[in-house]
């Protein structure tokens, strides 16, 4: 399979993991922001600071939401620290994070190693505006490297912006849920063949996106329910992409 998906917690998974067996890392932590205050930002769940009406249907919550700035860097220092060691030398690593959480992020994965590329934005259409404000309708991506780039490897030519929104309806199955034409784009920076890890994979974006772009996938998930959805989604996108070619008949 190209495949492979554990439900546990994310630092207990990969440190069993084995050095180098990835091209990129490419994840969508929990980014305990989503408050006005230290208070509301600790105190609130996922669901009440996130949920949408646009999904129209109920999404159940998702833990690791709750930690206040220090302890969100510390934590995300240790996995980016453990995650550089599985990556492959000139590897790469794309973390999503909001507007607060920006500075915290780009401190973390230089502590972890890294040496820190730049800042990609997700654009949303669709936010909604503010009177007498700056509307907040983009998201960012801090990308790193794991030491110099050859670009010879994997030669493409990538934008820094991304526009998109947020599955809706029937098709918004996790609460931070992100669009897989904006990760479709993301995981080409792993070369054609190699491997991606999530290890927040919610309902299995990125290894959607990677699997559909000829990139094997690792996906981590704490929450049994998101991992579930995760798996059905990454089997169906297996059996919507096998061709008469991958099929090996027995007689």
């Amino acid at each position: 399979m190209p495949f492979s998906l554990h439900q546990g917690d994310a630092l207990s998974v990969l440190a069993d993991l084995p050095d180098g067996c990835v091209d990129s890392i490419i994840t969508d932590p929990p980014y305990n922001s989503g408050g006005r205050t230290a208070k509301e930002r600790t105190t609130r769940s996922a669901k009440q600071k996130y949920t949408s009406a646009d999904a129209q249907h109920t999404l159940p919550d998702f833990t690791g939401e709750n930690m206040d700035q220090r302890s969100y860097g510390f934590w995300l220092t240790q996995i980016m620290t453990e995650a550089h060691r599985l990556t492959r030398s000139g590897g790469t690593a794309l973390l999503f994070t909001d507007w607060r959480q920006l500075p915290i992020t780009t401190d973390a994965i230089q502590a972890a190693g890294w040496l820190w590329r730049g800042v990609l934005a997700w654009h949303k259409p669709q936010a909604r505006p503010q009177k007498g404000r700056f509307t907040q309708n983009c998201e960012f991506i801090v990308w790193a490297s794991k030491g110099a780039i050859d670009g010879s490897r994997n030669p493409v030519y990538l934008p820094g912006l991304y526009s998109a929104s947020q599955p809706s309806g029937k098709n918004r199955q996790h609460i931070t849920q992100k669009p897989v034409e904006v990760m479709r784009e993301l995981v080409k920076i792993s070369p054609e063949g190699g491997t991606v890890l999530d290890f927040c994979a919610g309902s299995g974006s990125t290894g959607v996106a990677a699997l559909l772009e000829g990139r094997d996938f690792i996906g981590v998930e704490k929450t049994e329910h998101y991992a579930s959805i995760a798996a059905d989604r990454l089997t169906e996108t297996i059996r919507e992409t096998l061709t008469q070619d991958d099929v090996i008949l027995t007689v």
